[in-house]
C-alpha cells in the first residue's frame, strides 16, 4: 500500500498535521511514540497555549491521546531510520519494514544530540541506528550499544540474544538491562574507533573495548541521516513559507524548522504543512 502521506514524529505539529489531513480524507502513516511528546510531557506549565490558563504538559498531552482516539488516528510505534525517494514516492525503513508514501512531513523536533566522533565516518561500516535491521550481522560477535532511554531496552535485549558480548551505556537511570553477556559502562562511550570498519570504542576515562559494531539507540536520528540532500540552516530544516524543503514532497514543521520552541508555533506550522501537503498531492492527480 502506498500512503498519501508519512508523518514522521507525535509533537504537536505532527498531530496538527495529521488531524487536518485525516478530515480531508488522505490516508496517514504516523510514526513515532505513542506517549507522544517528551518535551511537552514533561512541562510544569504552559501559558500561551490557546483556551488553556496554564496547563501542565502532562494534561495537554492527555488532551491530545483523546483527540488522537476520536479521530481514529492510528499511530506507528516503528523508528524510521531512512527515507528515500523512489519514482515519484518515498520508501521509508521503519525498524526492519519497508512503507510506501507519496509526500513527506518531517515533525521530529529539535535534534540536539551531536554526532558522536567517528559515527558519521563508519556509519553503514559497523554503525547503525536500528537493532532489528542490522542485527543479524552480529551474531556470536561483540558489539557496543548506546541505548538514551527505557523505551529502547526491548532492543538491547534483541542484540543480546544474538551477540556473545555486548558493551552498554545507557546515561539514564534505572536501567533495567541485567543480562549475563551485558557489561554495563561506568564510564560514557564517548567514540567510535576504527578506519574503514568499526573496530572499537573509546571511554570517557579513555578505556577500550574492542567491537565488531556500535548501535546507538537514539530518540531520532538527524534529519540529514534520514534523507540525502536535504538542506539545513545550521541545525534546523531549512524551510520556506509553505513548509516545503528543498526536495518536492517533502515538508517540515515544529521545532526541527527552528526557533522559537513553541507549541503554539509548532502546531500551526504543522497546520500550514498539511495543507501545503493537500496541494502538492492534488498536483499529483
Amino acid at each position: 500500500m502506498t500512503y498519501d502521506v508519512a508523518i514522521i514524529g507525535t509533537g504537536p505539529a505532527g498531530l496538527s498535521a495529521a488531524l487536518n489531513l485525516k478530515l480531508h480524507n488522505k490516508s496517514i502513516l504516523w510514526f513515532g511514540s505513542a506517549d507522544l511528546s517528551l518535551k511537552v510531557g514533561k512541562s510544569e506549565k504552559i501559558a500561551n497555549y490557546p483556551g488553556f490558563s496554564l496547563v501542565k504538559g502532562s494534561e495537554l498531552n492527555a488532551a491530545f491521546q483523546k483527540q488522537i482516539e476520536e479521530a481514529s488516528l492510528e499511530i506507528t510505534d516503528k523508528m524510521v531510520t531512512m527515507i528515500a525517494p523512489s519514482g515519484d514516492e518515498f520508501m521509508i525503513l521503519g525498524d526492519n519494514d519497508i512503507f510506501n508514501a507519496k509526500s513527506i512531513l518531517l515533525a521530529t523536533g529539535s535534534f540536539t544530540g551531536k554526532s558522536m566522533p567517528g559515527e558519521d565516518e563508519l556509519l553503514g561500516m559497523g554503525v547503525s541506528y536500528c537493532a532489528t535491521c542490522d542485527g543479524f550481522l552480529y551474531k556470536e560477535k561483540t558489539i557496543g550499544v548506546y541505548c538514551s532511554a527505557k523505551r529502547y531496552e526491548h532492543e538491547v535485549e534483541y542484540l543480546a540474544e544474538l551477540a556473545d558480548q555486548v558493551y552498554l551505556w545507557a546515561p539514564y537511570k534505572e536501567c533495567e538491562i541485567n543480562l549475563p553477556n551485558v557489561e554495563k559502562l561506568e564510564s560514557p562511550m564517548t567514540e567510535i574507533l576504527g578506519e574503514g570498519r568499526v573496530k572499537g570504542i573509546r571511554q570517557k576515562d579513555d578505556s577500550r573495548k574492542e567491537v565488531d559494531g556500535v548501535f546507538l539507540l537514539r530518540s531520532s536520528v538527524a534529519p540529514t541521516k534520514l534523507i540525502n540532500g536535504l538542506e539545513m540552516d545550521g541545525a534546523h530544516i531549512l524551510v520556506d513559507r509553505k513548509m516545503a524543503t528543498n526536495i518536492a514532497g517533502v515538508y517540515a514543521a515544529g521545532d526541527c524548522t527552528g526557533r522559537p520552541y513553541q507549541i503554539t508555533k509548532a502546531t500551526g506550522e504543522g497546520n500550514v504543512a498539511a495543507h501545503s501537503i493537500l496541494d502538492y498531492l492534488a498536483s499529483l492527480a
